[in-house]
């Protein structure tokens, strides 16, 4: 098991425990569930960066994508709740 994967699993950890403190079980949920893309593009950035092909919606995707690219948006995507936190605070 590499960095990569042990840091993030514990940041998203504690993004969850945090807010089931503060926000409740629901929003605790709601967050699970949107830290499901960010690790996986931190822990299986050379599988999703190698897919080609059809998707559901919009084009195809017709060149593969860096591992390294697609580890770094999900280490952006990790750090958004807390971005957004910290925006929010400063509006205040």
């Amino acid at each position: 098991m590499n960095l990569n994967k042990i840091l993030s699993g514990l940041i998203a950890a504690a993004y969850i425990v945090v807010s089931s403190v503060h926000a409740g079980t629901k929003t605790a949920f709601a967050l699970a569930i949107f830290l499901i893309l960010p690790l996986f593009c931190i822990w299986f950035s050379d599988a999703m960066g190698g897919y080609t092909g059809e998707l559901p919606i919009g084009s195809p995707i017709t060149i593969q994508s860096p591992g390294k690219l697609i580890r770094i948006l999900g280490w952006g995507l990790l750090f958004l709740p807390i971005i957004l936190v910290i925006i929010m605070k400063a509006s205040v």
